[in-house]
């Protein structure tokens, strides 16, 4: 073997034999396997993911050290180079496809590897000395794949939804509301089953998708109180088997520091191993959440379409060229990216579904199926819902004219009148204006169904538009 040889490899031995693994690499033995095995997608752990285990690594090492299960010097080193990973270091040693081992071994071990690894060099040892630190022995003590992911789960998403997708609706809220109040005075046509309905006033329209995007976070927020209900301590199959008694209670507390979030140990840990149904929950509540972005997003196309021969009520700001061969087209594209980002979501739900009733007896081996949807919807509709908000919302104008046109020409008015005239009286005006081309206003006149005051006030567009004042 030559010197060069010699450097470009370091040989690690697990329970299967020995394998060469790069000398650069932080991973070890059990990863580079599932690199072998598991060439499926090429789609690596989302960064979130990353960051929640290793925060349960942190926290584990420094639990572990202050009971004494562990060498105080190791669980410095190990905290030491969770720190430094979390703050950007080595994010390219994660590298286990996203399908892969049931569970998450595979992953679950590459983060043991790479950890166990730099802690070696910050206590001034050599990568793959694990007699002196180990994946398993020192970073994973006390714990396995089956508590550690599940926990990971949960964090990753709470890390989701606190730094992407809640802000991201907040956001959106505001901008609709102060659109809202923009557009209040400006009369439209309302439009039931695509047919002309009694006018609204356009601001309005706003302001319920403000209201429907508050109750979604409402919604999310209480969907995700499940998920800080943790099993960690419940080790291979939820007796706490090779944990110390007091491990549980104190690594919740940890954790809940790390995090900021109001962590506590679950009940009966076994329970918490085994049910997928926190992030079911939390998946439908995306779910329910995309279905009405998809609604929006639809509105808003519908709205703006033309210049000529749609709607054109309002004009979305134009972000790009709309076509290769067509000059001075636009197209709704942050509208339209929305609602593929939302199908997306939809399809994620039901791939979570299925895999949270997949699991049998003591464990679900579908999580990591799980944990990448579930954080990656989080993520893809917190950033798509602050780019539609941010290139498309806040840059909305209102195009008077045609919404005042239309909701003047509009034969739903007849409705107001049926009070007056009855209905009989009121559909046959409206037959007459359909195949005439009058309007409803000089029809009531010619027939002498009603005074020209007291039809001027009947069709004040105002006033049939304004919405009933609040109980409260």
């Amino acid at each position: 073997m030559t010197q060069q040889q010699e450097e470009s490899y370091r040989i690690e031995k697990d329970s299967m034999g020995e394998r060469q693994i790069p000398a650069d690499a932080y991973y070890g033995i059990q990863t580079l396997r599932a690199i072998e095995n598991f060439p499926i997608s090429a789609i690596k752990p989302l960064p979130t993911y990353v960051d929640a285990c290793l925060l349960i690594k942190k926290a584990t090492a420094i639990a572990n050290g202050a009971l004494g299960c562990i060498p105080q010097d190791l669980s410095n080193a190990i905290v030491q180079a969770a720190d430094q990973i979390l703050q950007g270091d080595l994010r390219d040693q994660f590298v286990v496809d996203i399908y892969q081992a049931g569970a998450g071994t595979s992953h679950h071990m590459n983060v043991n590897e790479v950890l166990a690894n730099r802690a070696l060099e910050i206590l001034g040892d050599y990568k793959g000395n694990y007699q002196r630190l180990s994946p398993n022995d020192h970073v994973n003590y006390g714990q396995s794949t089956n508590d550690v992911i599940p926990t990971a789960i949960r964090i990753g998403a709470l890390l989701a939804l606190e730094h992407t997708l809640y802000p991201a609706l907040s956001d959106a809220v505001a901008a609709l509301d102060n659109k809202a109040q923009e557009f209040q005075d400006i009369v439209k046509s309302g439009r039931t089953h695509m047919q002309d309905a009694v006018p609204v006033r356009l601001g309005e329209g706003f302001r319920a998708w403000a209201q429907i995007l508050s109750d979604h976070i409402n919604r999310i927020e209480k969907a995700s109180e499940d998920l800080m209900v943790l099993g960690l301590g419940g080790s291979a199959a939820g007796t706490g088997l090779n944990t110390h008694p007091q491990y549980r209670q104190q690594v919740a507390q940890i954790l809940s520091e790390l995090v900021d979030q109001p962590l506590k140990t679950a009940p009966h840990l076994m329970a918490a191993m085994q049910s997928m149904a926190p992030f079911v929950n939390v998946s439908g509540s995306l779910r329910n959440l995309a279905q009405d972005c998809v609604k929006i997003s639809h509105d808003l196309r519908l709205m703006d379409s033309g210049p000529k021969t749609g709607f054109k009520e309002i004009q979305l700001p134009p972000v790009q060229p709309g076509s290769s061969i067509m000059p001075g087209k636009y197209n709704p594209v942050m509208a339209e990216m929305t609602s593929m980002v939302c199908f997306q979501v939809m399809g994620y739900d039901n791939a979570i579904a299925l895999a949270a009733q997949a699991g049998q007896l003591e464990l679900n081996v579908m999580m990591p199926l799980i944990a990448y949807d579930l954080i990656h919807s989080i993520e893809i509709l917190g950033n798509t819902i602050f780019a539609l908000t941010n290139r498309c919302i806040k840059g909305i104008t209102a195009n008077r004219d045609r919404t005042l046109s239309y909701a003047e020409g509009s034969l739903a008015l007849v409705t107001a009148l049926n009070p007056h005239i009855g209905y009989l009286n009121a559909a046959a005006i409206a037959k007459e204006s359909l195949e005439t081309g009058k309007s409803l206003r000089q029809i009531v006149l010619e027939r002498e169904l009603m005074s020209p005051e007291e039809l001027a006030k009947v069709l004040n567009l105002e006033q049939m538009s304004a919405l009933p004042k609040s109980d409260a």
